[in-house]
């Protein structure tokens, strides 16, 4: 800022400089602006970057927590409504159930083996891809399924009761 070479602002100048120099100068003080003005830019952009990651890393611990909170208490439900259906289920029907069941694994592995035979291999690929997905989220698919099952049976009952 106090340049021995450039006058006081306002002082006599025993120097004029000429066009070019004055161009030249103008020049290298809007480099020097525009080089301010990115650094201020990527500092702010830092900081904001900071605060969102502090933000989320604060944020996370808790839904996590509820998430889980969540799922146990659905884990449970769905448990006390399948107690439910089983203890209200007679044995014979419990046994047509399961023979039913069997008959239709087997029904349905004949039917992909037959389906994967015709299939071709790049839409083999994907569903093996949406099957390793739906394994990995196999016990909420399982405990919606059983929560869907109770509610039926239990508006079942309800409608046989009026």
């Amino acid at each position: 800022m106090n340049d021995p070479s450039r006058p006081a602002p306002g002082a006599p100048s025993s120097e004029t400089p000429t066009p070019a120099e004055s161009r030249e100068r103008t020049e290298r003080t809007r480099d020097e602006l525009g080089q301010t003005v990115e650094a201020l830019a990527a500092a702010k952009a830092d900081r904001n970057t900071a605060r969102t990651k502090e933000k989320t890393a604060a944020m996370k611990q808790p839904t996590a927590e509820k998430a889980s909170l969540i799922a146990d208490q659905i884990r449970e439900k769905a448990g006390q409504a399948a107690q439910l259906v089983r203890g209200k289920t007679p044995d014979p029907v419990l046994d047509k159930t399961a023979q039913a069941a069997a008959q239709v694994w087997d029904s349905a592995t004949r039917a992909g083996r037959y389906a994967a035979d015709k299939t071709p291999d790049p839409l083999l690929e994907k569903a093996g891809r949406a099957a390793t997905v739906a394994r990995g989220i196999r016990t909420p698919l399982l405990i919606a399924g059983a929560v869907v099952t109770a509610l039926v049976l239990a508006r079942r009952s309800r409608g046989r009761r009026r």
